[in-house]
């Protein structure tokens, strides 16, 4: 159960399902509500696919490309902490590339289940790199099938999320949202920092 809430909480706060409400909204303006649980779906779906994929074949990238789990965690950690200081100034969607233009090229698409939603909103490099960094350090069926568990679990409140977003916003309203994702951001950061902290020290120790 330890492990489960350690991956749950990673992954749900650099993933930041809360903050992509709000673009969750506008990119589905004037949707009924059967088609916004058809998009909410396919976005979770996507996520799980992208997810698993990088936490089971990353590491063979990262060999292909002969980087060290080390550099990946530097790398990550930065990443992860970029993404914490966007939502501690309520930066969330421009960090993550949606800018107005974006979200109007994304409009005119017949998908964005899975590009932008999918990628880069909710499985961005942050939770990419995190779920390799944990293949690499978790190697029992039971550590892996946690992992899956967690993913799965992750990808529901997603689906859930999404699917209620205009109650979200009625409830909470932009500055409620702002609120808890500049709360989630300080958590991030201090994810970001203790992953930058692993790989530092890892790569210390490899060279002593």
């Amino acid at each position: 159960m330890e492990l489960f809430l350690y991956i749950f909480g990673a992954l749900f706060s650099v993933m930041n399902p809360l903050g992509t409400v709000p673009i969750f909204v506008s990119l589905t303006e004037g949707d009924t509500q059967k088609e916004i649980n058809k998009t909410s779906m396919l976005t979770s779906i996507n996520v799980f696919v992208i997810l698993v994929i990088s936490f089971f074949l990353g590491k063979y990238v990262l060999t292909f490309f002969g980087i060290s789990l080390s550099a990946l965690k530097i790398a990550g950690g930065l990443v992860i902490a970029s993404s914490g200081f966007a939502l501690l100034k309520g930066e969330f969607s421009k960090n993550r590339g949606m800018n107005k233009e974006h979200k109007e090229a994304a409009h005119e698409r017949e998908r964005i289940s899975l590009t932008p939603l999918a990628i880069p909103m909710m499985a961005g490099p942050g939770s990419i790199s995190l779920l390799i960094g944990l293949n690499e350090e978790l190697n029992s069926t039971y550590e892996i099938i946690t992992t899956l568990i967690a993913v799965i679990a992750v990808c529901i409140i997603c689906y859930t999320m999404m699917r209620g977003s205009k109650y979200i916003i009625r409830v909470l309203g932009p500055n409620g949202i702002n609120s808890i994702s500049r709360i989630i951001g300080f958590i991030v950061i201090a994810l970001g920092i203790e992953y930058l902290w692993a790989g530092i020290h890892a790569l210390i120790q490899t060279v002593i």
